[in-house]
């Protein structure tokens, strides 16, 4: 850097100036700082994590299908709700089932729908509100006028193996809910049969008998096969001749103690490649404060090398 007044000044601060440069060099806590920024920049890079103590999540629950009568006797009015008013068999039906699947937590939830024939109407799931929905859905005849109870026992065992998932599973876990109230109506396969081939899959039924039992002709219930059929696969046979009682066989079903049906680990992990960072941040932070503390420190001393030599001079002048 050439200044035109550099020999002025030299004279006038007293200086000793010789021809040449100074390099500025890095001192060794500089170097470092620099180094171990680097090391850490990597070391972030890396994701580092921290591996905390291997869990264990087991998941509890029961697969349950709900099997429900829809010919033409469901219309009948002969349940009373809460308020005291009559409702149909279906009605009865679909505000207690709303009831029950609120409180299966943990359980997947399948609804077969049938009379004439059966067809799925919801698959196994767990979202009990979507099933809430597509049980809402149901209409008297919408799938005829008879009842083909063996037809959707069948459907049922079908929508079981047809599960990958569920093949494996024991019996108590696998359950099936069939609300009626009238006897099969020529069924390809008879209820009885349809019986045998759910104890072989590991498939308990309840049966769920609507209505008066003394009613006659096709809407007459035939318990003796109903019991029959219960009894063959391990389940229960109720008669429900009002909501009160409908409520209580589901509560008795919702009793059954829940099986385990799925198992794994897991081991949770927290990133720590924050923690570099912030090391890299303070340790900026710590040589920015010190920098700018020594040129401070380094202006005041020029400051008052620079007072101390005017007042020199100014002595030297009074004194001349």
């Amino acid at each position: 850097m050439h200044v035109s007044f550099f020999d002025v000044l030299v004279n006038e601060l007293g200086l000793k100036a010789s021809k040449g440069a100074k390099r500025l060099s890095s001192r060794r806590w500089q170097r470092a700082s620099v180094w171990i920024t680097w090391v850490l920049l990597v070391v972030s890079m890396a994701k580092p994590v921290w591996l905390a103590e291997p869990q264990v999540r087991e998941l509890y629950g029961r697969d349950l299908l709900v099997v429900a009568d829809l010919s033409g006797s469901m219309s009948e009015t002969d349940f009373v709700d809460p308020y005291g008013e009559k409702t149909s068999r279906l009605s009865a039906i679909k505000s207690v089932l709303k009831d029950f699947a609120k409180e299966r937590k943990g359980d997947r939830l399948g609804l077969i729908l049938f009379s004439d024939f059966a067809y799925l109407q919801a698959p196994f799931t767990a979202d009990h509100s979507a099933w809430c929905e597509l049980l809402e859905e149901a209409e008297v005849g919408m799938a005829g006028q008879s009842t083909h109870l063996g037809d959707a026992i069948g459907l049922g065992l079908k929508t079981f193996q047809q599960q990958p998932m569920l093949k494996e599973k024991t019996s108590k876990e696998k359950v099936m809910l069939v609300l009626t109230d009238g006897n099969d109506t020529g069924s390809l396969v008879p209820p009885i049969e349809a019986a045998k081939i759910a104890k072989h899959l590991g498939v308990r039924i309840y049966m769920v008998a609507m209505g008066d039992p003394n009613t006659e002709g096709e809407s007459a219930l035939d318990m003796t096969v109903l019991k029959r059929v219960a009894d063959i696969t391990g389940g229960q046979a109720f008669l429900a001749m009002s909501r009160a009682e409908l409520t209580d066989v589901h509560q008795t079903i919702a009793s059954l103690e829940p099986q385990q049906f799925e198992s794994f680990h897991y081991q949770p992990k927290e990133s720590l490649h924050v923690i570099p960072l912030i090391i890299i941040a303070l340790n900026q932070l710590a040589m920015m404060t010190y920098c700018m503390i020594s040129q401070r420190l380094s202006g005041a001393i020029k400051t008052e090398f620079r007072t101390n030599h005017r007042v020199n001079v100014e002595k030297r002048g009074a004194g001349l």
